[in-house]
C-alpha cells in the first residue's frame, strides 16, 4: 500500500521534508502500525513519532484505525503548550459560512477589533477578548522570535469544535478565533480569542477553556528562535492525547 504522508514542525526536520511516502506491506493497515514503520526506518525520531497522532481526513485516529490509499493522512507531533449536520439551504449555507469566518488561520499580521466584532451581539452584556503575544523573556533566556507551523484545514476544523464545544457548555456563546503562522516578532500577537456570553463570569470561563482547548487539540506548532539556537516546542501539558474528552472544569 503507498501512501502520501504529511509532517509538520520537528518531525518535518527529523524525516527530511513537509511530505514521505511510505510503502507498507499488504493492502490495509491501521493508524498503529504506520507509526512503527516510521519509527523502525527512522530510529533518530522514533520518540517523536511513537508521542505523535495520525490525522485521517483532518481528523485525529486511534492506533486502531484502519487507513488507505485514499485516505489523506497526516502525522501530528505534540502540539504547542503553553456539530451536526447542515442542510443545503441558502439559510443553512450563510449560516456555515459565518460559522467559518469566525475561525481562521493566517499568515497576515491579526486585528484585535476585527477579531472581537465577530462576537458581539445584543443578547450578550460580556465580551472577552484574549490576545497571545510574543514575550522576550522565559526564565531568564531571550527569545527573538517565534516561528509557528500548522496543519490549516484541520487547524480551522478543530478551532470550530473548539467553538461548538464553548456554545454547548456555556449556552449561547459566541467564540471567534484566528491564530497567525509564520514569523511572529516581539510583542506581536500570534493568536486572538474573542468571546462573548450572557455574562461575565461565563465569559471569563469559556475564555479560559478556549486557550487550553487549542494547546491540546489544534495542530499548529511554535518554534522558539533564540540568540544561540532554536526548537519546536511540543505539549507542556504532560502527556499529550488530543483525543481526551475536555476537561469539565
Amino acid at each position: 500500500m503507498r501512501i502520501q504522508l504529511y509532517l509538520f514542525a520537528g518531525l518535518a526536520d527529523r524525516l527530511g521534508g513537509s511530505t514521505v511516502t511510505v510503502e507498507l506491506p499488504g493492502e490495509q493497515a491501521t493508524a498503529g502500525e504506520l507509526k512503527r514503520w516510521l519509527a523502525e526506518r527512522n530510529p533518530n525520531a522514533a520518540s517523536l513519532i511513537e508521542a505523535s497522532f495520525v490525522a485521517k481526513n483532518q481528523a485525529y485516529a486511534e492506533d486502531v484505525e484502519p487507513i488507505g490509499e485514499g485516505d489523506e493522512l497526516a502525522l501530528i507531533p505534540p502540539v504547542s503548550g503553553g456539530g451536526g449536520a447542515v442542510d443545503g439551504s441558502d439559510d443553512a449555507a450563510e449560516a456555515l459560512a459565518s460559522v467559518e469566518r469566525r475561525y481562521e488561520v493566517t499568515y497576515d499580521p491579526l486585528d484585535v477589533e476585527a477579531v472581537t466584532r465577530k462576537v458581539i451581539c445584543p443578547e450578550h452584556g460580556a465580551t472577552l477578548t484574549f490576545c497571545g503575544t510574543t514575550r522576550e523573556y522565559t526564565d531568564g533566556k531571550r527569545t527573538t522570535l517565534l516561528m509557528y507551523d500548522g496543519y490549516i484545514p484541520m487547524a480551522v476544523k478543530t478551532l470550530a469544535q473548539i467553538g461548538a464545544e464553548i456554545a454547548d457548555r456555556w449556552s449561547g456563546a459566541q467564540t471567534a478565533i484566528t491564530h497567525r503562522l509564520g514569523r511572529v516578532e516581539i510583542g506581536e500577537i500570534s493568536v486572538i480569542i474573542a468571546v462573548s456570553t450572557a455574562r461575565r463570569a461565563d465569559c471569563y470561563e469559556a475564555s479560559r477553556y478556549a486557550i487550553e482547548r487549542l494547546k491540546q487539540i489544534v495542530p499548529i506548532w511554535k518554534k522558539e528562535v533564540w540568540e544561540d539556537g532554536s526548537e519546536w516546542q511540543g505539549s507542556q501539558l504532560g502527556p499529550w492525547d488530543p483525543t481526551a474528552a475536555p476537561k469539565t472544569s
